[in-house]
């Protein structure tokens, strides 16, 4: 079965770089009903943490950080990506952008298991559509 690509909105905020912070945001979230499709964490600057959020409602998403004192960047543009795990997958994601001469600013892949995989996968903006075309989203 081919992988499934898709073209996904983010958003991310920052926040403190200490334990208990992301069960805090998720919690609260869970707790709104937003229902993440990918969440990717990581250090941001000294003492800080950026989280990326993509939600299957960006309006829910948007809500719920508002009602709990979460300051979300604008929205953003990604892929998510979803297919049967094999070798080389996340390759081949990767040689069809590269035949297409677009750099990739970050990616997170995991197996999902039972033979499932997924990815995160972004581009800079002006060159969204391009590999919009090369992913076939």
């Amino acid at each position: 079965m081919p992988d499934v690509v898709r073209k996904v909105d983010y958003r991310y905020a920052i926040i403190p770089d200490k334990p208990g912070e992301g069960f805090r945001v998720t919690a609260a979230l869970r707790e709104a009903g937003v229902n993440l499709l990918a969440f990717s964490a990581f250090p941001a600057q000294k003492g800080k943490a950026q989280v990326d959020f993509i939600a299957d409602s960006d309006d829910r998403l948007v809500q719920a950080a508002r009602s709990h004192g979460l300051e979300l960047s604008a929205r953003k543009r990604a892929f998510l990506i979803q297919g049967d795990d094999r070798p080389g997958a996340v390759a081949e994601i990767l040689q069809k952008l590269s035949g297409a001469k677009i750099n990739v600013i970050a990616t997170d892949a995991v197996c999902a298991g039972s033979g499932r995989y997924g990815c995160i996968l972004w581009v800079k903006p002006d060159q969204y559509e391009a590999a919009s075309r090369a992913l076939g989203a």
